[in-house]
């Protein structure tokens, strides 16, 4: 049975009777999974194995554990820095930083793989603009160059831990002050403006083999009058052919505030794959879910399918031995010094390093 084109959520720790069925559901894809989701690391690995041992080839599963505000397993992992603390540091000491948040990332991948977790949808490649509390410190700061520098050292760690990446939420949504989980946000900006600017981090990760890219419901109505997962000027026109991604696009959660202009579920389901979607999330909405998993039960793509495997994650360390891995302790360590990072005099740069002026 091949790989469907829609995410869905669970209700609780355990899988029941009903989630067993709709998982074996075609169209299903893969599972995003919350902090109601998580009781212990051991609990969490039993889901995930039960979970996989579901189909072949086996469904994907994600999380957002991007760290600080929106990390949804947290006692039992490492608290893990916002990506602001990373910027933090750049303005001092970019090499470091950059290390740091290689290290960082290695560390979240590695204890989500050891638990059978696929992937996580990070980084955040939005810049803070100060203008979006949602965005905020969730960011790697404001600067194009050092969000996309900070961007490809996560996008190292997570791959050296086996895990692909996902880039969110293109083309950027840093821009507005609405919050898109209840309302449509709507950035007055120009193509070239974005391009030369909210666009750089997503260009140099793709340039990369960027995995996949998450969209953002917000409308750019000088470039489409339809939000930009809704949009195939900015997914097929753009992203794909402009920018030459060839990773998976997964849509930003249809349930949310934001995508009810594209109207009811299956409308809203049915608009992002015509504007070039490849995996559709529906979440904290079983209804809707089951309604757009039967509107798309005989959707298939191979070439869709081709990109969704290479999400899979690849490898992982038990998690009991992962304490003994060097690689394990230099992530501890940067962590618990960005946790004080707030504390340290950042305005005295080094003057040793070249890049700290940059």
């Amino acid at each position: 049975m091949a790989l469907g084109s829609v995410m869905l959520d669970l209700a609780g720790t355990v899988l029941t009777a009903e989630d067993r069925d709709v998982l074996r559901h075609p169209a299903v894809g893969g599972v995003i999974l919350f902090a109601r989701n998580y009781a212990s690391p051991a609990q969490l690995a039993r889901l995930t194995a039960e979970i996989h041992a579901l189909r072949e080839p086996r469904l994907l599963i994600g999380v957002d554990q991007e760290g600080g505000r929106v990390q949804r397993f947290r006692d039992g992992f490492t608290r893990l820095p916002p990506a602001g603390r990373f910027a933090l540091l750049h303005a001092a000491r970019p090499r470091e930083a950059r290390a740091a948040c290689e290290a960082v990332a290695w560390l979240m991948a590695s204890e989500l793989r050891a638990v059978g977790i696929d992937f996580s949808f990070a980084p955040v490649l939005d810049l803070d603009r100060g203008l979006n509390a949602v965005v905020g410190d969730r960011a790697f700061g404001s600067r194009p160059r050092v969000v996309a520098e900070l961007g490809l050292a996560w996008l190292d760690g997570v791959r050296r831990a086996g895990m692909a990446a996902v880039g969110k939420h293109f083309p950027g949504h840093g821009g507005v002050a609405v919050d898109s989980h209840q309302a449509l946000p709507v950035d007055p900006r120009a193509d070239h403006e974005l391009l030369s600017e909210d666009l750089i981090p997503f260009e140099r990760l793709i340039a990369h083999a960027l995995e996949a890219i998450m969209p953002a419901h917000v409308c750019y109505p000088r470039v489409d009058g339809r939000p930009a997962g809704f949009s195939p000027v900015w997914l097929r026109d753009i992203l794909r052919g402009r920018l030459g991604f060839q990773g998976v696009i997964f849509s930003d959660d249809l349930s949310m505030g934001a995508a009810a202009s594209s109207g009811a579920p299956v409308e809203r389901a049915e608009a992002a794959v015509r504007a070039g979607c490849d995996m559709l999330l529906v979440c904290n909405d079983r209804a809707s879910a089951i309604e757009v998993l039967d509107a798309f039960v005989d959707h298939q793509d191979p070439a869709v399918e081709l990109r969704l495997l290479r999400m899979h994650g690849r490898g992982g360390t038990a998690r009991e031995r992962l304490h003994e891995d060097p690689a394990w302790q230099r992530g501890i360590e940067y962590v618990a010094m960005l946790e004080g990072l707030e504390t340290l005099d950042l305005d005295l740069l080094d003057p040793t390093d070249p890049e700290a002026l940059g």
